[in-house]
């Protein structure tokens, strides 16, 4: 049997975080629906690009698949 040639499937504090942030946005937007609350459904779309961006912030932060952030770049 071959050995898999990557570390991880994104186990990583962003992307668990990331993960979180966009369930409880869906939560959101779908109660808002039901509930026929348009202010509350775009909260919930407000999270998801909050939560996007969270994830992103993390990755540069280094807390993100190694190799996936962005270098400084050294002159």
């Amino acid at each position: 049997m071959t050995t898999p040639d990557h570390e991880s499937h994104g186990s990583t504090p962003a992307a668990w975080t990331v993960v979180a942030i966009i369930t409880i946005a869906f939560i959101v937007g779908t109660l808002a629906l039901i509930l026929g609350n348009w202010p509350m459904f775009w909260v919930g779309v407000a999270m998801v690009v909050v939560g996007g961006i969270v994830g992103k912030v993390m990755v540069m932060m280094g807390l993100g698949k190694p190799g996936t952030g962005r270098k400084a770049k050294v002159s």
